[in-house]
């Protein structure tokens, strides 16, 4: 029943002045939606950080500081103010996921070696670290004194955040490669088996698993994160569907076949110009797609380019995706789906904001964006693989 459980929005005030984007997703609930109304394209280039490999995930912002980390495990602090580095260092030697930032510490997860640490945000010291039984890709979240984070040894874990010592861990039926969402003290993630379970976070124990609601329906393998909003959870899964269940029993409220495989995690928020909505992409497809969150139907869908593998966002009235075939950060009016604007980079993960400024991830490079036409050769000129940072 599309209309059981669901929640009407609270109003979001815009948000004044620098705010901060501490983890993938932006909030526990990885929503990943920024009410920065007066913040819209056009943008021009105020600096260009250089990450030297593959940025297949976003950085997080806090304080004025960027925290990231490239394919190849080199984790990094750029000033967002004029682009400086302010420290560099190899931690891993693969890594696809973004850090979480807490209390002047940022948290990793790493594929190579699988392992979980505690570095230091001011200086980039490792402080613990957790080697675990497979490797992760499973963004942290940090929630009170606890990480939590999912392993593909198919479990998911909570460590003491100033320790690094297991709190619990608790076996999922399949293989775990999406990031935790949070809310109300509940970590909802998918897994490579089609099941989204529901785990309480004082125990690690199961609230519910959708695999077993009796329904005999399953999804196909998630990867992507989930998106907590309206008394919902949404995740696309590699069957080229879209699913929404209930928050507190795991029900299946409903879902969409959009074709392609969903690896992207979604967007989930209501905009004072749009109702509740859930943004995707597809991988093997070129459509992105904005449904209504309430009922699945589709409110419109777009031409994004190419494949889309990484997740969208929503920054004031405008949401931004990028794609892997043309390695170009689009940009859609929320509400109808009209594109506004185009960057010519950006692959995976594309945008964080601080409320004043974007800051666009490429395929190796991290563009501040100030609101603003580009004066000279600029983001509206093809520009050379070297420039594009390839």
């Amino acid at each position: 029943n599309p209309e059981a459980a669901f929640e009407a929005p609270a109003e979001q005030q815009s948000v004044v002045g620098e705010v901060d984007w501490p983890l993938y997703g932006l909030n526990e609930e990885r929503t990943r939606y920024l009410p920065a109304e007066g913040l819209k394209p056009p943008f021009r280039v105020a600096w260009r950080f250089n990450g030297r490999k593959l940025l297949e995930y976003s950085p997080v912002l806090v304080g004025g500081q960027l925290f990231g980390i490239n394919n190849n495990g080199e984790a990094f602090s750029v000033k967002t103010r004029n682009g400086k580095v302010r420290w560099r260092r190899e931690v891993a030697r693969l890594n696809a996921s973004s850090p979480a930032y807490h209390d002047k510490w940022l948290y990793f997860a790493n594929l190579e070696p699988g392992q979980v640490l505690g570095v230091s945000a001011k200086s980039g010291n490792t402080r613990w670290k957790r080697e675990l039984p497979g490797r992760t890709e499973s963004s942290p979240v940090v929630v009170k004194d606890r990480v939590i984070v999912g392993c593909e040894c198919g479990k998911l874990y909570a460590f003491d955040r100033l320790t690094g010592k297991t709190i619990w861990e608790t076996d999922l039926p399949g293989e775990v490669k999406a990031a935790p969402a949070v809310s109300e003290g509940v970590a909802y993630i998918g897994d490579y088996s089609g099941t989204m379970s529901a785990v309480r976070l004082n125990d690690g124990s199961i609230k519910w698993q959708s695999s077993s609601q009796g329904t005999g329906f399953s999804a196909g393998a998630i990867y992507g994160t989930a998106a907590v909003a309206f008394g919902r959870v949404y995740a696309g899964s590699k069957d080229g569907r879209i699913y929404s269940w209930e928050k507190e029993s795991g029900d299946l409220a409903w879902s969409h076949t959009i074709g392609g495989e969903v690896c992207a995690g979604a967007v989930a928020a209501a905009t004072p110009n749009t109702e509740p909505t859930v943004y995707f992409g597809v991988y093997g497809g070129s459509e992105f797609f904005a449904l209504d969150a309430r009922t699945g139907e589709e409110r419109w869908s777009a031409d994004s380019g190419g494949s889309v593998i990484g997740a969208a966002s929503l920054i004031g009235e405008t949401v931004y995706v990028a794609n892997l075939d043309t390695t170009e950060t689009y940009a859609f009016n929320a509400a109808n789906g009209e594109r506004i604007w185009t960057f010519r980079d950006g692959a995976y993960n594309p945008v964080i904001s601080d409320g004043k400024r974007l800051y666009l991830t490429g395929y190796k490079q991290i563009y501040a964006l100030k609101p603003g036409s580009e004066k000279k050769k600029g983001t509206g000129k093809k520009k050379s693989g070297e420039e594009r940072g390839k």
